[in-house]
């Protein structure tokens, strides 16, 4: 009898092992860009077991210059991917069908580094150098608002263009390619320096956004997604030095030229950027006063083909190929 007993219970156990590992819903996640402490939350998230125990098996991908973001999603490589809320409010207004499922920035990053130490907009005509990666919404807005007439000089990555006095300005991100000038020993005071949040262009960045479709058939996925990532950046700005460690991990496994010093000042920067700036605090959530004022800034520049809704980009009205209906 006991053999019996210990049969049915070793069988029971290979049967239900299946089930559980089925239960783990594949989840293929690509960032905006190299592993870097940008996406520290989610690589907590992950090495802490939080998407696990929400049933999902998540897989954190970093995008190339061969094979981006968007094409990944698009061609299905991907479940979710990352997108500054104006690169996404472009592609729907273009015809896709994005949509918001969770936001970690709250602030813009953007400025303007003067390479002679002027404020950049009195230096109108100037070379700015901006990354090719990406369109550089704010510093076109800015150009055309105020007549700058700006010769904009794009360049892939680092900051030698700029040190080497190639250019006038800089545009650069608070938590990337400041720190970078900091570490070169760039003196940087602050009549030198453009910051965009500012100066009215205070516009969310980076969030992370699905196909329509899946969102309308992955809805349990779509939320645990959401509810262990922000479990997981809430752990990164609790236990920041713990969440540098696993950070260094990621880095060292896509073999990205960077240090611990640097890492840790994007992380606390990053973390800063996530706060809401009338509460305080890290809501996690698009807020539909940036997306009015991104509409109106984007439409006012001719970057958009027609207004994009808050509701229509989380997801909340009825779409069909070509916009919401």
């Amino acid at each position: 009898m006991k053999k019996a007993y210990l049969f049915y219970l070793l069988l029971n156990v290979f049967m239900l092992a299946p089930c559980q590992m089925n239960a783990e819903e594949p989840f293929v996640f690509t960032t905006v860009w190299t592993a870097q402490a940008e996406f520290a939350g989610y690589y907590v998230a992950k090495e802490k077991g939080f998407y696990r125990e929400a049933g999902l098996d998540v897989k954190i991908q970093h995008p190339s210059l061969a094979s981006s973001v968007y094409h990944r999603l698009e061609t299905d490589e991907c479940d979710a991917g990352m997108f500054a809320m104006m690169s996404a409010m472009e592609l729907v207004s273009n015809g896709s069908s994005l949509v918001n499922i969770f936001q970690t920035s709250m602030n813009s990053s953007y400025l303007i580094v003067s390479r002679w130490g002027k404020n950049p907009e009195t230096q109108k005509g100037m070379r700015v150098a901006v990354y090719n990666s990406e369109p550089n919404y704010l510093t076109l807005m800015m150009d055309k608002r105020v007549k700058m007439n700006y010769d904009l000089i794009h360049f892939t990555e680092g900051v030698n263009v700029f040190l080497s006095g190639a250019v006038d300005a800089m545009v650069v991100v608070s938590y990337n390619e400041y720190y970078q000038l900091m570490q070169a020993g760039f003196k940087m005071p602050e009549e030198g320096l453009y910051r965009f949040s500012d100066h009215g262009y205070n516009i969310q960045e980076n969030g992370v956004y699905v196909k329509r479709e899946y969102y309308e058939t992955h809805p349990k996925q779509v939320k645990a997604f959401a509810d262990a990532s922000r479990k997981g950046w809430e752990w990164a700005a609790e236990h920041p030095d713990e969440a540098l460690d696993i950070v260094m991990k990621y880095v060292k496994a896509d073999n990205v030229h960077t240090n611990r010093v640097m890492q840790k000042l994007m992380l606390k920067e990053i973390l800063r950027l996530q706060k809401d700036p009338d509460s305080g605090k890290r809501e996690f959530r698009v807020r539909p006063d940036m997306v009015k004022k991104a509409n109106q800034l984007m439409l006012e520049s001719g970057m958009l083909k027609r207004a994009v809704t808050y509701e229509e980009l989380m997801g909340k009205t009825e779409w069909k190929k070509g916009g919401t209906k």
